[in-house]
């Protein structure tokens, strides 16, 4: 499984990820095969923005880990929106390490992509499922227990409490990793959601957030 990688690509890893207590030299490894595999995807699946890919490590895989700084003891993940695994296939390469019944489902409507999450699912036995279905159907028949509903760059802030409002459960939680410009969001999202809220400074972005909500409610 593990990848021959640049001296350079593996000092960059390192900075990004030595200040999480939870990253393992074994989840790096399995982490050093999932950057090689989207490398190897993106030129046909156009899985990231190109400017972000010689950042990768920064952009995406510490965008996405410093996620489960948040919910450490989470096991049961859904991530919305999944992308080309963005939190969602960090999240649970981190998990197999840390959490050995730890699950997390992708939901991703887009087929290429989800071709591309199986394949990393397969390279780095990650413990995921991946689900090729929009959301919307998909919280119509989800009812287990979830600890976190995670999302990145995938909606407005009122349009994910719609989404995630069926999968909700009294003890979950939702994760999102957005921009500086959420407190905009935020203010439309208040009008039709009831909500608790915190909101913390992102570790990979200057301008980023993590977003925790709790109790959510559609307002009457």
């Amino acid at each position: 499984m593990r990848q021959e990688v640049r001296p350079e690509v593996r000092e960059e890893s390192s900075a990004c990820l030595d200040r999480f207590d939870f990253v393992t030299p074994q989840a790096v490894s399995r982490l050093d095969a999932y950057v090689a595999l989207l490398r190897k995807w993106q030129g046909t699946h156009n899985l990231v923005s190109a400017a972000t890919l010689d950042q990768v490590w920064s952009r995406h895989i510490l965008d996405s880990a410093q996620l489960l700084s948040a919910a450490p003891e989470a096991r049961r993940w859904i991530d919305l929106g999944s992308g080309a695994g963005f939190p969602g296939m960090v999240i649970a390469i981190l998990l197999a390490e840390k959490q050995p019944h730890a699950h997390v489902i992708l939901v991703e409507s887009n087929a290429k992509k989800c071709a591309f999450l199986r394949a990393v699912a397969r390279e780095t036995k990650a413990p995921v499922d991946v689900v090729a279905e929009r959301i919307e159907s998909f919280a119509l028949r989800a009812h287990d227990a979830i600890d976190v509903i995670s999302a990145r760059a995938l909606a407005p802030f009122a349009e994910l409490c719609r989404l995630a409002e069926p999968l909700m459960r009294k003890e979950s939680m939702m994760l999102l990793l957005k921009g500086q410009d959420f407190v905009y969001e935020e203010q439309l999202a208040s009008k039709y959601w009831g909500y608790d809220l915190v909101i913390e400074d992102s570790v990979s972005d200057p301008g980023g957030r993590i977003v925790t909500v709790r109790n959510l409610k559609r307002k009457s």
